[in-house]
This record gives C-alpha cells, structure tokens and sequence, in this order.
C-alpha cells in the first residue's frame, strides 16, 4: 500500500470528537502520549502541525526541533504560552480560537460575581450542616448578603468576552463602566458600557471589578495594591482572564484588610495553585480551577475553530486568524 502522504498533525491533549472528525479528513493525526516538551519533540519531529491544549508552551526550543512544523495552534483564546516572537522568526503560523468561549468565561464571571454577593458557599454549606440563620433579616447572618442590581461595574477590557459581561450585567440593572485603551469611547458605548480614561480613574467608581484582558508586559499585575487600594472598602474582584494580571500577596492582603469584601478567581499566577496558597483559606473568596471557558459548548467551538484555520494554512491557504501575520509571505510560498 502507498505511503499515506497527508500532513502529520500532533494533539497535545484530546479533542472534541468532532474536530478530531474534520481534522482527520486531511490529515494524519496523533495524540502525545507525552505531553512535555521532551515527549511533544519526539513524537513531532515530523510534523507539520501542532495543536496544543493546555501543556506545554509552544517554546522556541520546541518549535525549532521541529524542522518540518508550518503551523502552531493554540486550544483557546489566550496565547501567552506561545512564543509568538519565535514562531514569526522560523517561519511558522500561529492560529488560535477567539470568541470560542467568550458565552462560556462571562456566564462564570457572572456566576462568580453572583456567588461573592450572595454569599452561596457559606450558606451552603451552613444549610448542609442544618443552620438556617442565614434566613435572618435581610441575609445579615449570611455575611452581608447583597444584590447586583443598582451596584456599579467595572470591566477591564470590553472585548468578545467583555462586552458580554456587559449585556449581562445591564440586563440585572446594574451600571456598566470600561476601561480598554484599545476601543474608541463610541465603540465601547455600543457594547454597553460608559467609557473611563484610565484604570486609575475605573477603579474607585465601582462596586465590581472584572477583568477580561490577556497577559501581556503591559497588563501584568496591573491588580496591584495601588490600584486595590483606590477601590471602595467592600468593593468584590472577580478574575477569569488569567492569573498574571494580578499580584496574588497584593489580593490577599487586600481581601484580609477589608478593602475588599470579597472575589471571585478562576486563574492563579502559578497553576495548578499550590495548595498552601492563602487565598483558598479566606471565607470571603470563590474559587475554581482556570475552567470559566471549559463547557461542552465551548470545547466543541475551540477545537473545531482552530482545527480550520490549521487546515487552511497546511493546504497553502490564508487562515481568517493569523496572529503573527508577517510569515505569511514566506509561508505561503512552501
């Protein structure tokens, strides 16, 4: 039988069954049995195309092991385990998946800024162990239980995911204020919100604070204790972008000295957290594990996105999103 010559691509974790579907109509698909760099260099050597879902970084070191590599994809939105830089000087595209779970990470921004208020893990939990005290008046004995609507919120960054939030938190009454130095004012009124200057001038307006921005030089720590320390007393901080944009000692001194009343974080600066890490023993916080963005919906949307503009770029075609777009003449002429 003839040598199967169609593109080899390698799978750094598994795939929704229907992007695997399209995926292996035209090309040779493995899943790494070893998911280290060590392990993704051996088993993609030959490879043209890589598609990483969680570990490892798409490190230069890896990317140039692999001589024959076209194509990079990232599993998601964010592209901070990526070295973009390396991957444009070895001539190699890097696609990914925005928007794919943007529904997914602003229903659990919502679901987290709605937990801190209502104070639901503690009064599960007392509920669990047969005290109802928390049905005393107003929720008082709950820990201050409040309500979202007439409370001011404020949005780093009013993208796909942003602008969702957005829509939420208008439609429970709330006030919408954004900062993204990247949308014109009039764009940002069109998605929802009130524009602000600066994060300096956001923070001391709102009751809520989300943010929705990537990591980058410039947005690292930018949750700091300068800017924690502008916010009202009691203010609440939910995170579901990533862990990087804030300093976790200036959020933990933040959230025991009462500056904030609570908040709601799905990423940490190193994960998995350790398990001493003393933000998971405060009562005032809600946590989950860097999962905003992983629903059934959104699994299926991510790898069936990033799997097409893979495609595109193995059959010689200009995939709709190039991140590093300055390959493309070099790449389109292999």
């Amino acid at each position: 039988m003839p040598a199967d010559s169609r593109p080899l691509v390698v799978v750094s974790a598994p795939l929704h069954e229907d992007a695997v579907s399209i995926l292996e109509r035209e090309c040779r698909v493995i899943l790494t049995e070893d998911p280290t760099e060590e392990g993704m260099i051996k088993t993609a050597a030959e490879a043209q195309g890589i598609l990483f879902r969680g570990r490892p970084r798409s490190s230069a070191s890896l990317m140039e092991a692999c001589k024959r590599l076209k194509v990079v994809g990232r599993h998601g939105v964010g592209l901070d385990s990526v070295d973009i830089p390396a991957a444009t000087r070895l001539g190699i595209a890097v696609v990914h998946a925005p928007g794919s779970n943007s529904q997914a990470v602003a229903e659990h921004a919502l679901m987290l800024m709605l937990a801190c208020t209502k104070r639901i893990v503690t009064v599960d939990k007392r509920t669990r162990a047969g005290d109802w005290s928390a049905r005393g008046h107003g929720g008082d004995r709950a820990g201050g239980n409040t309500e979202l609507g007439g409370k001011t919120l404020g949005i780093v960054g009013i993208g796909n995911i942003g602008r969702r939030v957005s829509k939420f938190a208008g439609a429970i009454g709330m006030k919408v204020l954004a900062y993204d130095k990247y949308v014109p004012a009039d764009e940002v009124r069109r998605r929802g919100a009130e524009p602000v200057a600066s994060l300096e001038a956001l923070v001391p307006q709102v009751d809520v604070l989300t943010c929705h921005t990537p990591l980058t030089p410039e947005t690292k720590h930018m949750i700091n204790a300068r800017t924690l320390g502008l916010m009202k007393d009691g203010a609440i901080y939910v995170n579901t972008s990533r862990g990087g944009v804030q300093d976790e000692r200036a959020v933990f001194e933040a959230l025991t000295r009462g500056k904030l009343g609570a908040a709601g974080i799905d990423v940490f600066e190193q994960e998995p957290t350790a398990l001493d890490n003393p933000i998971l023993n405060l009562p005032n916080v809600v946590v989950s594990c860097h999962v905003a963005g992983v629903t059934n919906e959104a699994n299926r949307q991510m790898g069936v996105q990033v799997v097409g503009e893979m495609l595109r770029v193995l059959r010689g075609e200009r995939p709709d999103v190039l991140v590093n777009p300055d390959v493309w003449p070099r790449l389109g002429q292999r």
